[in-house]
């Protein structure tokens, strides 16, 4: 019988070694009295959306940062990265002629996965790095030191970004009037951002045709945009702690967030992670990468989405450039038969990383839209929906991902790399892309 603490007698990948016991427990239960971040009508809500994208008459748009930062905390951060979603959104809905489904990584994606539990500089040796909601960046025993107060922080912070992107959707930020608006100065000035004006010109002729003929005067979707949260759950007593019982079904969320995935590194199907994601009634997603066979994932179709619900669960494809024609097809071949409604996306960031010339972790947006239109293509021969995109991306005018229509040279990479972690899309790239996916999107339909 599954409860919200069944995953602490499986082995559980990437988690801190706390090493406070009573402190962690203390927090934890601090966690569990504070109100929830979003309410289990909205993430029903989002698994009615995304059931649409499954039957082919929608798509997922899943962006944000690689991982938040309590540092880089403010209003103007997250509405420039809500910014760029919006335009996103509107690219390929204009575009493609489908809705964009719009969620983000943001407002609890504080903690990253790490290749090895350690890091050694000059023979002394301290734990990795695993996201501000654990401990800090500086190579010191005090901030690496994981940290259970990092949780009631990413909890407050999350609450408040929460309550910015709730102002902003339903404000008149996101007003499909204001679709000019939305070109950032440094975005306007580019190739890209002379498309969208131009696009977004197209947009507002077409809402003054529809207001002079009283089409849009009273309809909400004009006006408002409908936003999710996201993020990566792993660190599981966070997880567990704001998970709550619907008072309305009887049934278990987890209320840190819309929806939750599980990453390629914590996908065990006897693991802590897949034993708790497959109680929530959240959608949930589970990123996908080449070591994936179809036994895999059709075991993890069977634990996640038993009931095969359209909408319950997203498998998000993540395998390089030069790996989605051989390995996606017999995946996607394998769900086929096995009749699971599941949400196909791509995430064409993570499997294209690499470290450059210069010493800087980057990925090169011609490896991105690669994986993208492979991804595309496969989907095309398997007769099935590629149903949506999952990137890094910010809204800030970085230089941390090569290449791009205004391209990024190695050299240009140390002006302005920001990133907590991994390389990410600027506003420009993001752009890009979406212009990129919206063309592909039309063949499919």
């Amino acid at each position: 019988m599954w409860n919200p603490g069944t995953w602490r007698s499986k082995p559980a990948a990437q988690q801190p070694t706390w090493p406070d016991k009573a402190n962690l427990e203390r927090v934890e239960k601090e966690l569990a009295s504070v109100p929830p971040l979003v309410f289990a009508g909205e993430a029903r809500d989002l698994r009615e959306r995304l059931a649409a994208v499954a039957r082919g008459d929608a798509f997922l748009l899943q962006a944000g940062d690689c991982a938040e930062s309590f540092d880089g905390f403010n209003a103007d951060a997250i509405r420039e990265k809500l910014r760029v979603i919006l335009q996103m959104a509107v690219i390929l809905t204009y575009s493609s002629g489908v809705p964009a489904i719009k969620v983000g990584r943001i407002a609890g994606q504080f903690a990253k996965p790490r290749s090895k539990p350690t890091e050694t500089v000059d023979g002394t040796e301290l734990p990795s790095f695993l996201g501000h909601m654990v401990n800090d960046m500086p190579f010191s025993k005090g901030d690496r030191t994981p940290a259970p107060e990092r949780l009631l922080q990413a909890y407050n912070q999350s609450a408040s970004t929460l309550n910015l992107l709730r102002a902003f959707t339903k404000g008149g930020f996101a007003d499909l009037h204001r679709v000019q608006a939305w070109n950032q100065e440094f975005v306007a000035s580019s190739n890209e951002g002379q498309r969208y004006a131009s696009l977004a010109s197209e947009i507002d002729r077409a809402l003054r045709f529809m207001e002079a003929t009283g089409v849009s005067s009273l309809q909400t979707e004009i006006h408002e945009a409908e936003f999710f949260t996201s993020h990566e759950a792993l660190i599981l007593q966070y997880e567990e702690a704001l998970t709550r019982e619907d008072s309305l079904t009887g049934q278990w969320y987890d209320c840190s967030a819309h929806m939750l995935w599980i990453g390629e590194r914590t996908r065990q199907l006897d693991g802590a992670h897949v034993e708790f994601l497959r109680g929530v009634k959240n959608p949930i997603g589970c990123k996908v990468g080449p070591s994936t066979t179809p036994a895999d994932i059709v075991g993890l179709c069977e634990v996640l989405d038993p009931d095969r619900e359209p909408g319950r669960l997203t498998l998000i494809s993540r395998m390089g450039a030069d790996k989605v024609a051989d390995t996606l097809p017999p995946l996607l071949e394998a769900v086929k038969e096995a009749e699971y409604p599941v949400v196909w996306a791509c995430d064409p960031m993570h499997g294209n990383t690499f470290t450059s010339g210069s010493g800087h972790k980057t990925r090169h947006f011609d490896d991105v839209l690669a994986e993208v239109s492979a991804f595309f293509a496969a989907h095309r021969g398997a007769g099935t929906w590629p149903g949506g995109i999952h990137v890094e991306l910010t809204g800030e005018d970085v230089t941390e991902c090569l290449g791009g229509a205004e391209e990024v040279q190695t050299e240009d990479l140390a002006k302005r790399y920001e990133t907590m972690c991994d390389p990410r899309l600027n506003a420009r790239q993001a752009l890009d892309l979406a212009f990129r996916v919206a063309e592909l999107v039309i063949p499919n339909r």
